[in-house]
């Protein structure tokens, strides 16, 4: 065993937010969970996460938020217990959660405290796992947990576990809103298996019709395993064997919208086009809205609120309740920021992390 001791340590980490770009809603899996294809986005707002390593053993969590669970429920918890097992190290751990980011928001605020916990950890015992056993750990303990170890934009497929770093998006000016509503993800994915029952399919307006009688399949695509200063990768050719046409179609709409971003291909006035402009081409959406917009109506208010006050994209992030909209510059962001507060949303505004902030920025 691995034996600590030392004096007590105290490392800090910020624990940035995501948000999705476009999310597809796949096949019901026979483990429970459904196929999912996306692309995260981290961005620049963040928890901070405390970890002092001491003398003794156990786990203790410190947060002032009564939301966020304090016993084994708790990501970072269940990161901490498995990582020390893995490394064959003791010691007492505590963790100090300064919560910034919503709690059931979609922004992967438990997963980023918990990847954020085991880096921190590292530090701390001076001791680092392997890509391939950080990268077990985090889709062990949850499926939003991978793409905090790759950072900036990141290709999500199978339950989302299954990350792939993407050509990076350039820093853009983002504003989140945070309807005073939270969304459980399992009540919604269970919405969404009744509301795609065999012989339905959902219009983009959120009604049903007659539709193909299976869901679509598992896309063809391999996991792997990331290091933390990766370089991008091309991204992969999204296939489907035996896929739904929502799959498909999002499939290309991603594959399209990628293909731009890598080519850099002119746009009608001679230049490359903005790639947020390009998104917002590609028509991609969040499969959640069909069903949470419906059960909380004031978020569907929120995306178009967003939307009036100068948002090139706005949309759901994850299953919600926080909404996202991308503006063309840091002002711009700010003076919508100042007409949503004037309509009592809570409005923050930040910015995308390319994959080099992410890891510049992430320890204190």
């Amino acid at each position: 065993m691995l034996a600590y001791n030392l004096p007590a340590m105290t490392v800090t980490v910020r624990s940035f937010a995501k948000v999705n770009l476009g999310l597809r809603i796949g096949r019901l899996r026979q483990d429970g969970f459904h196929e999912l294809l996306t692309v995260y986005q981290t961005i620049a707002w963040h928890d901070l996460i405390r970890l002092s390593l001491e003398r003794g053993r156990g786990i203790e969590i410190r947060c002032e938020d009564e939301r966020v669970p304090k016993n084994e429920a708790n990501t970072c918890w269940r990161v901490v217990e498995k990582a020390m097992h893995t490394l064959r190290a003791k010691g007492r751990v505590r963790i100090d959660i300064q919560k910034r980011l919503p709690v059931q928001g979609g922004l992967g605020g438990a997963s980023g405290n918990g990847v954020a916990t085991l880096l921190a950890l590292e530090r701390a015992l001076k001791k680092r796992l392997s890509a391939a056993q950080r990268l077990a750990i985090a889709a062990e303990v949850g499926s939003d947990l991978p793409l905090f170890l790759v950072g900036g934009t990141v290709l999500g497929v199978g339950r989302g576990e299954q990350v792939y770093p993407l050509p990076d998006f350039p820093a853009t000016a983002c504003v989140v809103v945070m309807p005073d509503v939270g969304v459980s993800t399992a009540k919604a994915f269970g919405q969404w298996d009744r509301r795609m029952a065999p012989g339905l399919k959902l219009h983009p307006t959120g009604g049903a019709d007659a539709a193909p009688k299976s869901y679509p399949a598992t896309l063809d695509e391999p996991s792997f395993v990331v290091e933390e200063r990766a370089s991008p990768l091309r991204p992969p050719i999204l296939t489907s064997s035996h896929g739904s046409d929502r799959m498909v179609e999002l499939s290309r709409e991603f594959s399209a919208w990628l293909s731009e971003r890598t080519s850099g291909a002119p746009s009608r006035r001679g230049r490359a086009e903005n790639p947020l402009l390009a998104l917002v081409r590609a028509g991609i959406k969040n499969d959640f809205e069909h069903v949470v917009f419906p059960e909380y109506p004031e978020l569907s208010e929120v995306k178009s609120g967003l939307e009036r006050v100068g948002a090139s994209y706005a949309s759901l992030s994850g299953s919600g309740s926080a909404l996202y909209g991308l503006f063309e510059s840091k002002q711009a962001a700010a003076a919508a920021v100042k007409k949503l507060t004037r309509q009592a949303w809570r409005a923050q505004a930040t910015a995308s992390l390319t994959r080099r902030q992410y890891w510049s920025r992430i320890f204190e």
